[in-house]
This record gives C-alpha cells, structure tokens and sequence, in this order.
C-alpha cells in the first residue's frame, strides 16, 4: 500500500492524462504491449507482431484464441438472449451443472463469474453445512501457507498471505493457517471449531506445488476422522489442465466441495462452485446468490469448453505434450545448472525455477516474443493452450534455450 495523497474527497489536479489513468493503479501491465487479436496459441499486437502465448490469460483461455467452437457457441448465443437473472431457469446452466456433477464427485452446482466468488461461495456452504448439521460452533476453516484463493477479504483471510492482506487488516474471519504439508501443525490447529480444510492441490501463486500424494491422504483421512468438510480449490489447476479433468483425481480422493473457473469459461467469466448433496442442499433460497452467474451467454461458452474436454482422447493429449514438455525443459536445468535448478507442476501448468531474477527471464523472454507468467519462490509460469501443438511447444523451448545462451554469455 502507498500513503494517500489528501482527503476522502481529493481528486486530481488534472484530467487531461491518458485514458490509462483513469484506472485503478493497481496492475502493472507492459506499456508497449497492445494486443489486437489472438488465433490459436498466438496473439498479435497493432504493429503485426506475433507472440507465442504461454500465459493463457493466468490458465484461463484453455483452447486458445477464437477457437471456432466457443466463437460459434457465443455468436449463436448472443442471437437470443444475453441475461435473465436466475428468477427464471436457464437451460444451458441445468445442462452445464448436470455435465460437471457426471464426470465428478459433485450432486450440485452453484455458478459465479470468477474463482474468487467460486472460493466464497464454497467458504459459505462449508459454514452452512456445519450449521444446519448442529455443529453451530464449528466456523474455522483451515488453509495453507504459500496458497492463493482470491482477492476478496474472505478469500485472502483463507490464505494468509500477509504481502496480499497488508493494508487490509484486520481480517480474522476465521481461518487459521499451517504450514504446506505439515502434519504436526495440520493436526494441532484442528479443534472444536473447525469446520473444514481448503487446499489448492498444486499452488499457482505459491510456487506451482503439486501436493504430494501422501498428504492429500492425510488431509482427507483428518476430515474423514474429525468430520471436517474438504474444499479443494481448482481454479487454476482444474478443468483439463493437470491432465485430468480434475486434478484431485490424481490424488484418489474425492473433496466434499470443489471451486472452478477461469478454464471453465475458456476466457468468457465463468465460475463453479460444486459439492456433495449433503452440503448442496443446505444452501436453500436466501442463503446465496449471483445476479450474473449462470447467464446465457457463460453458460453457452462453458458448455462449449466441456464438449472440448470431453473429447475421446483430449486429456490423454495434455499428459503427454506436459511428459514432452517437461522432459525437455528437464535438459535445459542440466545444460544450465547455474541459471535454473529444478522443474515443477503437473499437466500443462509447469515452473521453472531460476537462478536469475524471474522478473529478467520474463522481459528478456517476452523481447524473443515468448510471453509467460511468474510464480512465488522466483518461478516462471507456463500455462499454454491445452491444445497446442508440438511446432508451438519446439518453438517455445528453442526461445526458452535462447535467452539461457544470452545470460549465460552476459
């Protein structure tokens, strides 16, 4: 946070700035980066140039730029009706929900427009669940370090991150947060007033950090012996990108209450809270709502998405361009020991940790038309297109290698 310039009331000296400054300071984009249009895995900029996109939108854009099948879904859409509110019944939402619950643990949806109100919305019904259950006392709700669930005020009280709540304090919203796989602490911040467990099963913020198979056992034993309701948030690591639709199949659990998006909409805002009928159902009309969630025009483009997913063999394509992957960038950390050490992720949501500040591998891979993301414990983020191809995938490693060679030799 930075100190005020004046009073509530205070305003700017002038207006005669650009059309930039009227926003809200608090992103930093590139200043010379305009993108245009995207196609694929590429976008391009007013001057023609073309970018190779590694970034995805933060893993939202999932089968790349205007990829016909969501472009026929929403132009088809956007013909009839755009928005209803949910006083009346939305088919393609019954449509969607019904999709999700058949290929997951999940009886019910509730539908958001983002991953944050997908994460609030499952923070309520752990807390409903627990009350309409007798158990009027149990409300906190245990998180991880290093995690990320959002930008609202319960999101980030769930994940502790005291860089992301300063200047919002205080936030005791009751969560108390341990240590990533700490099974001591885990099991000395359980107690009489807990209510559940919330965990990312690979940290996106915190590092890309796929829980070890071990502790997500030991993580659902706990609930399962103190009854405690498990939430797993897969905003960033569900819907297709670890290779499996959902990335706690991995793991062979099932949570009690799962948060999805981004993904999900394929760039369209698109958010899902799904869980088990015990809980769904005590969410009864007033307990809570959206205006937009579930609309039209989302829930068209979500439908789309999952005809993509569900694709004989679509998943089985992601493992095995992450294996390619992966094994590649594996032999750039042993032909540069000195600038990265290690490679980590699942699917196609991968880290590279750097020697060198993140911050210069992403410039100087942006300058070779590369554009990615960056990560906690100086990791660079990769989150291509669940469908791009192996030229795109050669293409990127040859830039990544590239820029190793340039500061190698600076």
């Amino acid at each position: 946070m930075v100190k005020s310039s004046g009073s509530i009331t205070a305003g700017k000296d002038s207006k005669t700035g650009s059309a930039r400054d009227a926003l809200w300071p608090n992103y930093s984009p590139p200043q010379d980066l305009v993108i245009t249009h995207g196609l694929g895995s590429e976008l391009f900029t007013a001057a023609g140039d073309a970018y190779l996109d590694f970034l995805s939108g933060i893993a939202v854009t999932s089968f790349g730029h205007a990829h016909p099948h969501l472009v026929a879904a929403l132009n088809e859409q956007s013909g009839k009706v755009w928005h209803l509110s949910n006083v009346f019944r939305i088919p393609a939402a019954e449509r969607l929900a019904g999709r999700l619950s058949e290929h997951s643990f999940a009886d019910r949806v509730f539908f958001a427009n983002s991953g944050t109100e997908a994460v609030e919305a499952g923070i309520k019904a752990i807390r409903g669940y627990q009350l309409a259950s007798g158990n009027a006392d149990r409300h906190r709700i245990i998180g991880f370090s290093d995690s990320f669930h959002g930008r609202t005020l319960a999101a980030l009280a769930a994940a502790g991150n005291e860089s992301h709540m300063r200047g919002f304090i205080p936030m005791d919203y009751g969560f108390d947060q341990v240590e990533w796989e700490n099974l001591p602490q885990l099991k000395q911040a359980i107690g009489a007033n807990t209510a559940g467990i919330i965990l990312e099963p690979v940290q996106g913020e915190g590092g890309i950090r796929p829980i070890s198979a071990e502790f997500m056992q030991q993580v659902k034993g706990l609930c399962e012996e103190h009854g405690l309701v498990l939430m797993m948030d897969e905003v960033q690591c569900g819907v297709g990108r670890s290779g499996k639709l959902f990335a706690h199949q991995h793991y062979g659990i099932t949570p009690d209450v799962m948060a999805l998006a981004k993904g999900l909409g394929g760039g369209f805002p698109v958010g899902a809270c799904l869980t088990t009928e015990a809980i769904g159902e005590t969410m009864v009309v007033g307990t809570h709502g959206s205006t937009f969630g579930g609309n039209p025009l989302a829930m068209a483009v979500g439908n789309a998405v999952m005809d993509l997913l569900l694709e004989p063999g679509q998943l089985d394509e992601v493992t095995a361009k992450s294996d390619y992957l992966m094994d590649h960038l594996q032999k750039l950390v042993a032909q540069f020991p000195k600038l990265i050490v290690s490679i980590h992720g699942l699917g196609l949501m991968i880290g590279i940790k750097c020697v060198v500040p993140c911050g210069d591998m992403l410039n100087k891979l942006r300058s070779k038309k590369l554009l990615v993301g960056k990560s906690g414990a100086n990791m660079i983020r990769l989150l291509p297109p669940l469908n791009i191809s192996y030229e795109h995938l050669d293409q990127a490693l040859q830039i990544i290698e590239e820029a190793l060679l340039e500061f190698q030799d600076a």
